[in-house]
């Protein structure tokens, strides 16, 4: 697509394949968001788009993405708040023909298997190495294995008893991520060879580091989870005959006709309105028309 689209919290810039998720500074903008500062979407991971009305006078693009393709989504698991949400951009009402207008074409670029599950991740978490501190220990991965090092003001008995822990990412089979704004938040490795009989409880589980009050924040501990799960994923054998369709990408040609005026229209639309120059107009609308 080639266009920028700016809203309160980030910038996503298009391109043929992916959308590039900057994400702005700003008083309110979420501490996980600068943490990841920005995050390249192939259209491929995407399974839709939607925009709806948001709060105080804003309307909302959110892309969605596919079950397996984002690690970082992989591990929330639905756990975070929809203003930590980093697929969403917050645009001012005003907007919202053209917050319409680009979901439209982010509808057209999704791959062909945008209904179903990833079978790999296709979004990149942040690179290792990554550390936080949780209530009782310091969790580091260097992207080949996982240590956690024991405080002796928050650690468990049982755990000082098994003594520091580290994990080689080959010995893993995933990770059980609980936010820290919730009762009971931990980062927990989920061990290839565990014994069966493990403890149910993270402040007794040595494969497991609890997070408490200003401990762990989400900011800190999610990528490290994601990265730690994109290492694991990455360490597993593919299967056999694993291959994945070639993306359907905005210009790709053989387009319907009704879905090309389709496109024309929305274009009238924002031009009308003053969101697209006259060069701007006449250079889409060839655009569309040479995919005829």
């Amino acid at each position: 697509m080639g266009d920028v689209l700016a809203g309160f919290h980030a910038v996503w810039e298009f391109d043929s394949d992916s959308v590039l998720i900057r994400f702005e500074r700003g008083i309110r903008r979420p501490r996980l968001f600068q943490a990841l500062g920005e995050r390249r979407i192939p259209y491929e991971a995407l399974r839709s788009v939607e925009v709806r009305t948001g709060r105080r006078g804003t309307v909302v693009l959110r892309a969605v993405p596919r079950p397996g393709a984002d690690p970082l989504m992989e591990a929330a698991d639905g756990q975070l708040k929809e203003d930590a949400d980093p697929y969403r951009l917050v645009l001012p009402a005003e907007r919202e023909t053209l917050a319409s207008y680009y979901a439209d074409e982010l509808r057209t670029a999704l791959g062909p298997a945008a209904g179903e599950p990833a079978d790999r991740h296709l979004v990149a978490a942040p690179d290792p190495p990554l550390h936080f501190k949780a209530y009782d220990g310091k969790a580091s991965f260097d992207g080949r294995s996982v240590a956690f090092r024991w405080f002796w003001t928050g650690a468990s008995s049982a755990k000082w008893k098994r003594g520091d822990q580290t994990f080689p990412v080959g010995g893993l089979t995933g990770v059980e991520w609980r936010s820290p704004e919730i009762v009971n938040g931990h980062l927990r490795l989920l061990e290839r060879d565990a014994p069966e009989a493990r403890p149910g409880e993270a402040d007794q589980d040595p494969a497991a580091v609890v997070f408490g009050l200003g401990y762990g924040p989400v900011h800190e501990s999610l990528p490290f989870a994601a990265a730690v799960l994109q290492a694991v994923r990455a360490a597993e054998p593919a299967p056999d005959g694993a291959g994945r369709a070639p993306v359907r990408c905005a210009g790709a040609t053989g387009r319907d006709p009704a879905d090309i005026a389709d496109r024309i229209r929305h274009l009238g639309e924002l031009h009308g309105a003053g969101l697209l120059t006259d060069d701007e107009f006449s250079a889409k609308k060839a655009e569309l028309l040479a995919e005829l």
